[in-house]
């Protein structure tokens, strides 16, 4: 090819590029135009069609982000997964992975943020073909970090189908893929899935480790308490041995009652939260005594909450001034411990008795504490917990209003 006809097609390319990034300003309307550049032979011109189509965002823009994440290069496939997240969870293209991505020729550079809890409402429902699409790539995207990142929107959509993706990748050997698909398969939480975890309970790269050992414990995966018993006995890394006591406790199991002896006087405070945590579930009258000095006794802010969770669990659901339940969602109003007073009280809202206490209380809750119990009723309530949540969809305050409105409409997707 010639000289001048390089030139030429380097000059079409940049004008389609300039195209692309007009059309982006112009909406809706503007995809029917953009879609056909994601076929472009010029590289620089599917990665602007792809931008533009995210930016525009919306219904019509989801088919086409879909036919992007077949594209062969990563960036775009990147681009096209945060842009399908964000549709069902605006604002997240503005910390998702590409918000990171830089390119140096062939070089793409891209950075995942720590944070990794967020998850779509269980009201909204995610087409079947963003589904599918985001497990071929977490089986075969273009680069590793694109299946990772793959694995992370499987999570935060609850991408059931695209669990065998996940476990799959659980033996790619790729620390941050594995992490990831750890992750999603703790959002999505399929109990099916917790026993081919297992053999990742002593990896050698410790944030996998920790995330298996997470895992097992929230899918309550029983085939798993050999394994991390011994975990436990032989970790020389406190935070190890932490994880793998509090996923004991997750799984009731009498031949656990050693350990949480051994444990609930022990210097380490988190250690005595597990172990109490253990003893709630267990559930057995006879270690109520113990528990009520315990709660009494105890100094430290996490294994207070976990003493008080063990009191709740033995059906202790006065709200009086100083009683555990009171103590609980007291909790709800500290920035930092309202998430682990949360997890103790959706757990517990499961019982009918607590639920109903936890009902009552609204008439006289905080805001704080209001916000945090529509979103506990959410998760625990049943039908008769619908006109307490509704009643507060017409709360003075609007932040109140709005965050019952979403707890509203979770618990009655969840409802039969």
């Amino acid at each position: 090819m010639c000289a001048c006809s390089l030139a030429q097609d380097s000059s079409d390319s940049k004008q389609r590029i300039r195209t692309a990034r007009e059309l982006s300003k112009k909406g809706s309307e503007a995809i029917p135009k953009l879609q056909p550049m994601l076929s472009d032979p010029d590289l620089g011109v599917r990665i602007e069609a792809v931008k533009a189509i995210v930016e525009i965002d919306g219904p019509a823009s989801v088919a086409p982000l879909v036919q992007a994440t077949r594209d062969t290069d990563a960036e775009v496939q990147i681009r096209a997964t945060d842009g399908l997240v964000n549709y069902y969870l605006p604002g997240y293209v503005k910390r998702g992975l590409s918000a990171s991505i830089s390119r140096m020729g062939n070089v793409l550079k891209s950075r995942f943020t720590d944070t990794n809890d967020q998850v779509v409402p269980a009201y909204i429902s995610v087409k079947p073909e963003v589904i599918e699409a985001l497990g071929k790539l977490v089986h075969g995207g273009a680069s590793l970090d694109c299946r990772a990142n793959a694995a992370r929107a499987a999570g935060i959509l609850r991408a059931k189908a695209a669990v065998p993706d996940l476990i799959d990748a659980l033996h790619s050997k790729d620390d941050e893929l594995m992490y990831e698909s750890l992750i999603a398969i703790q959002k999505i939480k399929d109990p099916a899935s917790g026993p081919r975890i297992i053999f990742l309970l002593r990896d050698l790269d410790q944030k996998v480790q920790l995330a298996a050992i997470e895992t097992t414990g929230l899918l309550k995966v029983r085939e798993a308490l050999p394994t991390l018993r011994r975990v436990l006995a032989d970790a020389p890394e406190i935070r190890v041995k932490r994880a793998a006591l509090t996923s004991i406790a997750m799984i009731p199991d009498p031949g656990s009652r050693d350990l949480y002896q051994r444990y609930l006087h022990d210097r380490d405070d988190q250690l005595r939260a597990a172990a109490a945590e253990g003893y709630a579930r267990l559930k057995d009258p006879a270690d109520l005594p113990m528990l009520q000095e315990e709660f009494k006794n105890e100094q430290k802010r996490p294994a207070q909450l976990a003493a008080a969770f063990a009191l709740v669990m033995q059906g202790q659901t006065a709200f009086s001034e100083f009683s555990p339940l009171r103590f609980l969602c007291n909790g709800l109003n500290s920035a930092a411990w309202k998430g682990v007073a949360q997890a103790y009280l959706i757990e517990a809202a499961r019982e009918p008795g607590v639920r109903k206490t936890i009902e009552q209380s609204l008439k006289t809750a905080s805001k704080d504490e209001k916000i945090q119990t529509v979103q506990i009723l959410a998760m625990s309530g049943d039908k008769e917990t619908v006109p307490y949540l509704d009643e507060l969809t017409r709360d003075s305050d609007t932040d109140v209003a709005q965050a019952a409105v979403n707890a509203s409409r979770t618990l009655k997707a969840r409802l039969p």
